[in-house]
This record gives C-alpha cells, structure tokens and sequence, in this order.
C-alpha cells in the first residue's frame, strides 16, 4: 500500500523515468517525421496544454499578488541573466585548464547564457508543491518585452565571449 502511496505521490518523475527508458529503448518513434512527430507535438501541443491546463487552475487573486512580487522577480531576473552566466563563466575558465574539449567547454557556456525553459519551470513547480502562480507569473514576465531585450543583449555578450574563446 505504501508503495502505490509513493507512486501516486511522485507521478511526475516516474512517468520521466518511463519515458526516458522508451526513448532509450525505441528511439525512432520520437525523431523528426516519427510517428510522435515532435517538431509538432512538442513545439506546439505540448507547450499550449502545459499553460492551458495551468491555466485551468489559476485563480486570478492569486496570480495577481504573485505578479506584484517585484523583488523577487527582479531577484529571478538577475540571478538568470547575470549571476548564472557569470557563475558558469568562472568554472568555465577553471575548466580551461584541464583537459576537456574545448567545443565541450562552448557548448556549456552557450547553455549557461540560455534562458531556463519556463513550461517546464511550471510543470516541476506544480510537481514538487512550490508556489504556482509565482511559476506561471514568471510567464507573463518571461515573454514582456524588456525581458526579451535582456535576453538579446545577454545572448550578445555570450556570443561575443564566445567569439574571444575562438580567437
């Protein structure tokens, strides 16, 4: 019984487990023009359910009060567009001088620079109890256009660092 407890309780991950053992398993059914047709379900269906379904469940009070948590937001957005990168950019240059691939090292610093995925952000928020309408309120800032300019201008300091690296 408290098994099937357990079980019920994590859904989430176990169905990740089982997912990506499948994929492990049978990979043909989730490439480009597979029978899961990723490059429409997940770009498109997937994404749309994710907030349609939070959406279902939002109440608008408290998507309002989690929208006027300016600190915290601005606290997000610092952490994800200078902190991180920064972060990775320091144990980048303590990588450098080991032995590992340097296109390794490239890879890790593009991914540092990235934007983390928000749908998923979401999704793990709901699964581990955390406060959704912070999580889906950081949608409506995700996708504002300031936030698309820093994410520019962060995007084009990485790409310039990038560029030295070559050099």
């Amino acid at each position: 019984m408290r098994l099937l407890e357990r079980m019920r309780k994590e859904w989430f991950m176990i169905g990740i487990v089982l997912a990506i053992a499948g994929a492990k398993l049978e990979p043909s059914i989730g490439v480009n023009g597979g029978p899961l047709m990723p490059e429409i379900t997940v770009s498109y269906i997937a994404v749309a359910t994710i907030f349609f379904n939070s959406g279902l469940s939002l109440n608008p009070e408290e998507l309002t009060s989690a929208l006027v948590h300016i600190k915290l937001h601005l606290f997000i957005q610092i952490f994800t567009l200078a902190f991180f990168p920064a972060a990775i950019w320091l144990f980048l240059q303590l990588l450098s001088i080991t032995p590992i691939n340097e296109w390794l090292l490239k890879g890790l610093q593009t991914v540092g620079c990235m934007p983390p995925p928000v749908s998923s952000a979401v999704i793990l928020t709901k699964a581990v109890g955390g406060n959704e309408m912070f999580a889906f309120s950081r949608v409506l800032y995700t996708v504002s256009p300031l936030h698309t300019n820093l994410q520019v201008a962060n995007f084009q300091r990485c790409k310039r660092a990038f560029h030295r690296c070559q050099a």
